[in-house]
């Protein structure tokens, strides 16, 4: 009996790491895919010559598209628009489910609902695509030492160029809802956090080659380093914190049976927002600064506000600090009370007869429930606002070429504890689905 035991724990074991194992894989391969197809240009375009225009756009919008398609920009790939749009999408979708309340209902009907706006959020991607592929193939001979870098500018250009880029974007988040069912982890993140990683070896060579060169000393590597380890930890540490609140449930009889009372906790994250905070703000921030760029570059270089603005919206600079902080702060605020709802939560507790010590069920447990998010959605903020200006202090007021991002090492950290989180989920329930079958088979006998 013991030798068929051991079998049969090794038969379950062998499935489950192959479970995971074919999980891995596909993951891999889909990596795969979207890396190649980061190489394959939009047609028509000089993509050489584009590689060297763009390093001027440093500092702006492109600069921040290109790190999230992992260089596809800087290539002008297919891919060029990455899951921008995407993105975008989700929270036009979350902002429309606050607001109205036939949306709002719709959140409520469990996993139809979710899979009717998701829906809808991909369509709103495609028409979003559309609008920026549009956007990008007018405005390209616009924009100064542009022109010359497309061979043939006509009608079948713009057409191919709008057909490649929204196709392009159509596929990543194809390839996205692939992995996220076939693979590990959440597949729009997981592509962000590939295109990020891509940059990676080009960040470590820029470093050495300053180390070579002695542009940076061996103290700063080690600053540098210490650093970075010192972020990640900061951030493994506030996502995996929460605050929980002691609930407790009141006796309550249920046909001839009375269940006494109990305690549980309600868990209360403390970076709720994530990493989208990051994203919009830099979004916002920079995105002036690039449409500046192209106008200021052409024929309005002595305009005097433009100008300003130009070189005081730049990574280091008092007023990019300022709008940037006051930005991610705005946007913790507003996408943490669009993602958790104190009154729906207090009704939820009232209505399974649970109630805080302390605290009388309904308004006063929203009041109070608020009131600590509120306490939470502050300091994640200036956590948020520490982990994104850091590398920009490190940069304009201490010198140091610090080539790692902070928004780019938030995104990593977050994605990878995402994977560790959902590898750990797969290995016990495949645990527990063992420990099923063998019961069935001692029940059988």
């Amino acid at each position: 009996m013991d030798n068929k035991k051991i079998k049969l724990n090794n038969k379950n074991s062998i499935k489950n790491f192959s479970e995971i194992k074919k999980r891995f894989l596909f993951l891999i391969f889909s990596l795969i895919v979207f890396r190649l197809g980061s190489f394959i240009p939009v047609p028509g375009i000089d993509t050489l010559s584009l590689s060297q225009l763009l390093k001027n756009q440093q500092g702006t919008f492109v600069e921040m598209l290109n790190m999230f398609s992992g260089g596809s920009l800087n290539r002008a790939s297919i891919f060029s628009l990455g899951i921008m749009p995407y993105i975008s999408s989700s929270i036009i979708i979350q902002l429309l489910t606050f607001i109205y309340p036939s949306w709002k209902e719709l959140k409520k009907e469990g996993e139809s609902g979710r899979i009717k706006i998701n829906q809808y959020t991909k369509y709103l991607t495609v028409f979003l695509s559309i609008i920026q592929a549009i956007g990008i193939s007018l405005s390209l001979p616009n924009i100064p030492g542009m022109r010359q870098l497309i061979f043939h500018l006509d009608f079948y250009f713009y057409i191919t160029a709008i057909i490649s880029l929204v196709t392009g974007t159509i596929f990543l988040i194809w390839i996205g809802d692939l992995i996220t069912e076939y693979g590990l982890g959440n597949g729009i993140s997981v592509i962000i956090f590939s295109g990020i990683i891509a940059n990676l070896p080009i960040a470590i060579a820029h470093t050495l080659e300053d180390l070579k060169f002695k542009n940076l000393s061996f103290s700063m590597l080690f600053i540098i380093i210490f650093l970075i380890f010192s972020i990640i930890y900061m951030v493994v540490f506030i996502e995996r914190s929460q605050r929980k609140i002691t609930i407790y449930y009141s006796n309550r009889q249920q046909k001839n049976y009375l269940y006494s009372s109990h305690t549980a906790h309600l868990p209360l994250k403390i970076n709720m927002s994530g990493v989208i905070p990051a994203i919009f703000s830099s979004t916002i921030v920079l995105f002036p600064v690039t449409i500046i760029s192209w106008i200021r570059g052409s024929n309005l270089k002595s305009h005097v506000f433009l100008n300003f603005m130009y070189e005081n919206l730049q990574p280091g600079k008092l007023i990019y600090i300022f709008l940037y902080t006051i930005s991610i702060i705005f946007f913790c605020f507003f996408y943490t009370n669009l993602a958790f709802n104190s009154r729906e939560t207090s009704d939820n507790l009232k209505k399974s007869g649970a109630f805080i010590k302390g605290i009388r069920p309904g308004e006063n447990t929203s009041n109070y429930i608020k009131k600590i998010m509120f306490k939470l959605t502050f300091i994640n903020s200036m956590y948020i606002v520490f982990i994104c200006l850091i590398p920009d202090f490190m940069r304009f007021f201490m010198h140091v070429p610090f080539y790692f991002g902070g928004t780019s090492l938030l995104i990593v950290v977050v994605v990878i504890i995402d994977l560790l989180t959902q590898l750990q989920t797969l290995v016990v329930s495949n645990q527990y689905k063992s420990s099923f079958r063998r019961a069935n088979l001692n029940l059988q006998k």
